[in-house]
C-alpha cells in the first residue's frame, strides 16, 4: 500500500506539471469512470434500490443543507476570474450547454440552453426571479437582458462572482439585476421577498439535505410560483465524493454529491413535480471539451493570471500554474464522464416544482 501511494504521489505531481499526454490521461480516466459503476452497481435491482433508499435516508437526517461551501470557493468559484473567463464562451455559463445538431459553436450551445431554460421554467416578463448559485451569472444576466421588466435576484456564495457580475451588468447597462452573497446554510430572505419562479443550474449538486434545501426554496415562493432545476446526474444511483475519494474529490468537489436522476422525486414535501426531462451527457461532454480548447487557445494568459494570483496570496507562481493543469484534468475528466456509454450513464436533469400549499 505504501509502494502504492507513492506511485500515486508522484503520478499526480506529474499531472500537476502538465508532463502526462492527454492520451494517458483521457484512459486512466476511461477505467476509473468504469471502475466508479463497478462500485454504486450492488448486483441486482433490489440491491442498488435499498442501498439508494439507505443513502436517502442517511441525506434527509443531516443537520446541514451543504457540505464544505468554503472549499466550493476555494476549488471553483473565487479561481481568478480572468482565468475562468478565457475558458468559458462569452456568457460565461459553468455549466452544460446544448449542443442539437452537434455542429454548434460553444456560444450557440450557451444560448440554446439559457433558451431551453426560459421555456421550460414558464417565464414572462415583469417576473420576479431569483437565480440560485448565480455562478458567473450566465443566466442572471441573460434573463436581465431579455426580460427588462422583471427584477431579476442572483445568490452566490463568492464574493467574486459577485464583483464580476454587477460589474458585467453595469457594462451591459442593465439596471434590473441584484447579486446576493450568502451561505445556503444559513442564509434567508427577509420575509415578504418571494419570487414568481426560482431556478437552480448546478447548485443542488453541492447540497446534502435536499428536504431541507426544499423547504427553505418555497419559503421564498409565491403561492403560484415555480422552481427550475438543472443538475447534472447519474441515471440511477446517488453517492458522495468524500474527501479521500480521489482525484476529483480533493481538488474539485469536496463536499459533493453526484444525483442520481430521480433523487429529487423523493424529496417532495413541499414541491410537487410537474415535468422532468432528461439531457443526453454528450451535450455536456461537447461543452468541457470546448472548455478545453479555449482554455488551451488561451494558456500563456491564463497562467500568468493564475501565476500572479498565487504569489498575491503567498503561496508562489508555481501554485498557480499547477491550477491550470488541474483545470485541463478537470475538464478532459467531466468529458470522459458524460460520453460514457453515449451519454446514457450520466447526464443532465431538468425538472419544474409547483409549491406545494
Amino acid at each position: 500500500m505504501a509502494f502504492e501511494l507513492r506511485i500515486l504521489r508522484v503520478g499526480y505531481a506529474l499531472l500537476d506539471k502538465g508532463l502526462v499526454p492527454d492520451i494517458l490521461i483521457r484512459l486512466a480516466i476511461r477505467w476509473l469512470c468504469s471502475q466508479r459503476i463497478r462500485e454504486i452497481d450492488h448486483g441486482s435491482f433490489e440491491t442498488n434500490y435499498s442501498a439508494k433508499m439507505r443513502w436517502i435516508e442517511e441525506v434527509r437526517a443531516r443537520d446541514s443543507i451543504a457540505d464544505l461551501t468554503k472549499k466550493a470557493n476555494e476549488q471553483h468559484y473565487e479561481v481568478p476570474t480572468n482565468f475562468i473567463l478565457s475558458c468559458l464562451g462569452p456568457y460565461a455559463k459553468y455549466s452544460s450547454c446544448l449542443y442539437p445538431t452537434g455542429k454548434e459553436s460553444l456560444e450557440e450551445a450557451e444560448v440554446l440552453m439559457l433558451e431551453s431554460y426560459c421555456v421550460k421554467a414558464q417565464l414572462e416578463d415583469g417576473m420576479e426571479l431569483l437565480d440560485l448559485g448565480c455562478g458567473w451569472g450566465s443566466l442572471a444576466l441573460y434573463l436581465a437582458q431579455k426580460y427588462p421588466g422583471s427584477k431579476i435576484t442572483g445568490l452566490s456564495n463568492s464574493r467574486t462572482q459577485k464583483e464580476y457580475i454587477e460589474s458585467a451588468a453595469r457594462w451591459r447597462g442593465l439596471h434590473n439585476i441584484n447579486i446576493v452573497t450568502a451561505d445556503i446554510n444559513d442564509f434567508d430572505f427577509s420575509e415578504g421577498n418571494q419570487f414568481d419562479r426560482i431556478l437552480s443550474i448546478e447548485m443542488f449538486e453541492h447540497m446534502k439535505n435536499y428536504k431541507t434545501l426544499l423547504s427553505k426554496i418555497t419559503s421564498w415562493m409565491r403561492p403560484e410560483g415555480l422552481l427550475f432545476v438543472h443538475i447534472f446526474c447519474h441515471r440511477s444511483m446517488p453517492y458522495h465524493f468524500a474527501g479521500d475519494d480521489g482525484w476529483m474529490a480533493t481538488h474539485f468537489f469536496s463536499g459533493g454529491t453526484m444525483p442520481s436522476h430521480d433523487l429529487l422525486l423523493y424529496f417532495q414535501d413541499d414541491v410537487t413535480l410537474l415535468r422532468s426531462w432528461y439531457v443526453n451527457g454528450r451535450h455536456y461532454a461537447r461543452t468541457c471539451e470546448d472548455w478545453l480548447v479555449r482554455q488551451d487557445a488561451n494558456a500563456a494568459t491564463a497562467i500568468r493570471y493564475l501565476e500572479r494570483d498565487a504569489s498575491e496570496k503567498g503561496v508562489g507562481a508555481e501554485e498557480g500554474r499547477k491550477v491550470f493543469y488541474r483545470f485541463r484534468v478537470f475538464y478532459m475528466a467531466c468529458a470522459e464522464l458524460f460520453a460514457m456509454r453515449g451519454g446514457e450513464e450520466y447526464g443532465v436533469g431538468h425538472y419544474l416544482f409547483k409549491k406545494r400549499v
